[in-house]
């Protein structure tokens, strides 16, 4: 099955409806999604391109240009010091001291788990 879109050219597609495109029409795709600035997701709104189908070209292009390994990269171990304190009361909090000087105290059981999440978000690259 064949689409005309208003430009006049003809586009294929395949059993199921997608749009086959060749590789010079997605590369101008992803040369103009570069230079827009747009999300893309925004970009693939305008663009009337699956966001999975984009986002797959998007990865196979980085790969090709040598921007990340084809493999996943074991995660490095870090360390972390965990120090009891001793304070008045019965509560005694563990202290993490983590990069950069920040400090954080964790006084009950219910504080771990959001404790958990904060280390998490804050080993994520930006």
């Amino acid at each position: 099955m064949n689409t005309t879109p208003a430009d006049g050219t003809i586009l294929k597609t395949d059993v199921l409806g997608r749009v086959k495109r060749h590789k010079e029409q997605r590369e101008q795709l992803l040369d103009e999604f570069e230079k827009s600035g747009l999300s893309g997701q925004k970009f693939t709104a305008l663009a009337g391109v699956r966001y999975s189908t984009f986002a797959t070209w998007i990865q196979k292009r980085r790969r090709a240009r040598g921007a990340y390994p084809a493999g996943k990269q074991p995660k490095q171990l870090q360390w972390l010091e965990a120090v009891v304190e001793e304070r008045c009361g019965d509560q005694k909090p563990l202290v993490l001291e983590l990069p950069g000087g920040a400090r954080m105290e964790i006084k009950d059981a219910q504080q771990v788990a959001l404790a958990a999440v904060l280390l998490r978000t804050l080993a994520r690259p930006c």
